[in-house]
């Protein structure tokens, strides 16, 4: 219960030190967060240590748009994952999105933020390592060369599902994630999947209500139809539900959902080529179904994804009902209507 108080006031003292983002001293505001909140943050860390903990940034993981990533060892032994923000107003708030959102999020399919540090040389953030990296360069391998069987496939699905449960039922307040991908769900050493990458999150303060947003956020493939424009409904949980569907189809199809690397023109769009076969009750066509089990699993996540992605939100399950159905039986789940607004282009 302490902790859910707890994460409480944390979103709430965010929510009113976000809208003062506009400031010119970003640095000074971020400062007084913490610090107003210090007994509610992971631990801080200086420079220094983080200079020691990741040996002088000898081992990088990989770079993306907000920063790089190094592998690090803290006094105590555990491998971490520290990753270095570049020195932008986007960053300051993705920072504080971090902090605020996570901290005190405590499940086994959340990446769990072990510290940070905020200099004006340094704003890092330390993670648990997951040594089997995102599942993003698992999924889109060569078939031959794939790792994940079709139980492990199902099994990730229903774990990133639960995680996502868990930011969306909050007591107060709702955790939206906003970029659910393959390259935000890291797998530990057991493939356990932990949802990452909270700089994009908004928080809901009352759990059945919208969100305002300016602009679209998340990454082309994955982001909702509201969530770019608004004539297709508002902007919720659902939006999240969206992008977990069409995440969850890459992992069936081991594919980009769109790609013109295909034989026939028809194929081009995942989700409609696969919709076509489940409606009329085809086979799958899909690469190493070995059992019947694996036929089931399979199903399963389909029908699951093609609920996820409708175009109007309200039709979405919500991701209690996700886990629900993915738990189910097979037979139990009923074919959603068409998730797209027309047939896709042919050329």
């Amino acid at each position: 219960a302490s902790s859910i108080v707890g994460i409480a006031l944390v979103i709430l003292a965010f929510y009113y030190f976000i809208r003062k983002f506009s400031s010119d001293n970003i640095d000074e505001n971020i400062e007084a967060f913490l610090k107003d909140h210090e007994c509610l943050a992971p631990r801080r860390y200086r420079y220094s240590d983080i200079k020691k903990v990741t040996n002088s940034f000898q081992d990088k993981l990989g770079k993306g748009g907000y920063g790089d990533v190094y592998k690090g060892k803290l006094l105590d032994g555990r491998h971490v994952a520290v990753k270095i923000l570049n020195n932008s107003q986007s960053n300051g708030e993705e920072f504080i999105n971090e902090v605020a959102s996570i901290s005190r999020t405590s499940h086994v399919n959340i990446v769990t933020l072990l510290g940070f540090c905020f200099e004006r040389s340094c704003r890092a953030l330390i993670y648990e390592f997951m040594p089997n990296g995102s599942l993003e360069k698992f999924i889109f391998q060569e078939r031959k060369d794939r790792l994940l069987k079709w139980d492990k496939l199902y099994q990730i699905a229903v774990g990133i599902a639960r995680g996502l449960e868990c930011l969306h039922r909050g007591c107060s307040t709702r955790i939206l994630h906003f970029d659910i991908k393959p390259h935000n769900i890291l797998l530990d050493d057991e493939f356990v999947p932990k949802i990452s990458d909270f700089g994009l999150a908004k928080l809901c303060l009352e759990k059945e209500s919208a969100i305002s947003m300016t602009g679209a956020r998340g990454t082309a493939g994955y982001i909702a139809p509201e969530v770019f424009s608004r004539n297709f409904g508002r902007v919720s949980h659902k939006s999240d539900v969206y992008s977990y569907g069409m995440m969850v189809l890459e992992m069936v199809g081991g594919r980009k959902n769109v790609s013109v690397e295909v034989d026939r023109t028809s194929e081009i769009y995942f989700p409609y080529w696969i919709y076509n076969r489940i409606e009329l009750d085809e086979e799958l066509g899909l690469e190493d179904i070995e059992s019947e089990d694996d036929q089931e699993r399979a199903r399963k996540m389909i029908i699951v994804s093609l609920w996820c992605i409708q175009i109007d939100p309200s039709n979405r399950p919500t991701m209690s009902r996700v886990v629900e159905m993915l738990e189910g039986f097979t037979n139990s789940l009923t074919i959603p209507p068409k998730p797209f607004l027309s047939s896709p282009p042919r050329s």
